[in-house]
């Protein structure tokens, strides 16, 4: 007897007994089958399945205009505690300002009540410390004769009558005692309140703050800062090396720009406030290695009176205005034990070279270690200093 082996699929075997069933099903696996319905059956399902993912993931404010802020190229994240991310806000800030459309405030917080007045910083287990000796209050912004309006109505910074500029009116005074001086710059300030607040008010007023050009309520911000004894810079966001992957926000100054762009970018930038006796840096890599853009960028702050405090970037440019570099930055590793060690590696070139400048952002843990650090250096043969009295032309 012949055994016959079927070549049928192992599932026609199962088919039922039914004649109008068994064609029914017969004819829906030869569709199946077909190799151009099986793959529009797959990309529908593929479809329908992505559809479903927007809808449970989907951001209710995409396609918003925004301006991205990478504020977390300014130092690496190394070994980063819990809660650093708040000093940033919010990734995304959507600012919503056209040039003329200032945001311009004498006290954006409204009135300060019991709860508001107190120092925002989170415990770190730091040491007991003393008040801060913050000193007597700067005067408050704008000093007469030193702005004029700007092309959209904001105050720019002008060189009065009589040669005084705002580098010398809104630096903070500074009388040497013979002790090297060291300096730090908080930069990064204005986009969070707590940080920004825990700054302000918990930081000498020796320690020279430095604000964000998109910060909501800019000027309430300066003039706090200021009313406790803080000196102030504005920073200027530039292009770095990987522009436009990294972008600093709609105002960043463009290395390759016309000089008339950059000067219409850095009016805008200059007229969101006053009451700072310079500009920092934010970024910047691919601007200050340019010649013809830093000429553009120190003529401006030449005729404005003003002075430049970099991160250490533009070390090796020099200029016709007051200027200071940082020697370190304290925070490149987001530790309290590392930041401590930068902290002591500015003091050693204090005492070697006669001062040094750190630059520093709001994190939490940095605010905190700078504070702890500044109490103890009278003790250490050192004098606190403001950023302004490191500039020199």
């Amino acid at each position: 007897m012949a055994v016959t082996f079927s070549r049928k699929p192992a599932y026609a075997a199962a088919a039922p007994a039914s004649g109008r069933t068994g064609d029914l099903r017969a004819k829906l696996m030869g569709a199946l089958s077909n190799p151009y319905i099986g793959a529009s059956a797959a990309a529908c399902l593929f479809l329908a399945s992505a559809a479903a993912l927007v809808l449970i993931t989907s951001d209710p404010k995409a396609g918003a205009p925004t301006i991205r802020l990478p504020l977390t190229d300014i130092g690496a994240t190394k070994n980063a505690p819990e809660g650093w991310r708040d000093a940033l806000g919010a990734g995304e800030h959507e600012t919503g300002l056209a040039p003329g459309q200032l945001s311009l405030s004498s006290n954006p917080f409204g009135p300060v009540t019991s709860e508001s007045s107190e120092p925002a910083m989170p415990a770190m287990g730091e040491e007991l410390l003393p008040p801060v000796q913050q000193g007597p209050g700067l005067a408050q912004a704008p000093i007469a004769g030193l702005t004029a309006p700007g092309p959209s109505g904001g105050p720019l910074p002008i060189i009065a009558a009589d040669g005084r500029t705002a580098a010398d009116a809104y630096a903070r005074p500074f009388t040497p005692n013979g002790r090297p001086k060291v300096s730090v710059v908080i930069g990064g300030l204005g986009l969070n309140a707590q940080t920004t607040r825990a700054a302000i008010e918990t930081l000498p007023g020796e320690v020279t703050l430095s604000f964000a050009p998109y910060a909501d309520g800019l000027q309430g911000w300066i003039d706090l800062a200021r009313a406790h004894g803080h000196e102030v810079l504005l920073e200027t966001p530039m292009e770095p090396a990987d522009y436009p992957a990294n972008d600093p926000g709609p105002y960043t100054l463009i290395a390759a720009n016309r000089p008339e762009d950059t000067v219409r970018k850095l009016e805008w930038l200059m007229s969101r406030a006053t009451g700072y006796f310079g500009l920092s840096n934010y970024l910047g890599a691919r601007f200050v290695d340019n010649d013809q853009a830093m000429n553009t960028f120190n003529a401006v702050l030449k005729a404005r009176g003003l002075a430049f405090v970099d991160d250490g970037l533009a070390a090796r440019r020099a200029g016709p205005i007051p200027r200071a570099s940082a020697d370190r930055v304290i925070d490149d590793e987001l530790a309290a034990g590392a930041i401590d060690a930068q902290l002591r590696a500015l003091e050693n070139g204090a005492n070697g070279r006669g001062q040094a400048l750190g630059s520093g952002f709001a994190y939490p843990v940095t605010i905190n270690q700078v504070r702890v650090w500044a109490a103890g250096l009278p003790a250490r043969g050192l004098q606190l200093a403001p950023a302004s009295a490191l500039a020199h032309r």
